[in-house]
């Protein structure tokens, strides 16, 4: 006697992803990949951004705090944030240099990511 399979049965146990969805996974995961990428250069200029912070605290006054801010802002070649652009206070004796600032990436049409950076030295 033969046993004879189904096929309705046999496509029930069938697991996996199919042509179509595996299109809009790889479609999904390609944009996320793209705002990954532009979103990572941000981070590296947050970075630098919060190194030239932690530099210019050592300043004494201001102006000192502003130029030490800028001369880093040249070697690190950042543009978001400038000298003039700081919050500085003395708190105690130490100064505390803060900024914050927003950067917007273009997504698609009238989409932007906006990203918002703030910061103070240590």
């Amino acid at each position: 006697m033969r046993t004879h399979r189904s096929v309705r049965g046999s496509a029930a146990r069938q697991r996996g992803i199919s042509f179509v969805g595996l299109v809009f996974v790889a479609a999904v995961l390609g944009c996320l990949g793209v705002v990954v990428a532009q979103v990572i250069p941000t981070l590296i200029e947050w970075q630098a951004i919060d190194k030239a912070a932690n530099k210019a605290k050592e300043g004494a006054t201001v102006p000192e705090v502003r130029a030490l801010f800028d001369r880093a802002q040249t070697i690190d070649d950042f543009k978001s944030v400038s000298g003039k652009d700081l919050d500085i206070k003395k708190v105690g004796d130490k100064v505390v240099v803060s900024y914050a600032y927003e950067r917007e990436i273009p997504l698609f049409g009238p989409a932007y990511l906006t990203l918002k950076y703030k910061g103070q030295s240590r």
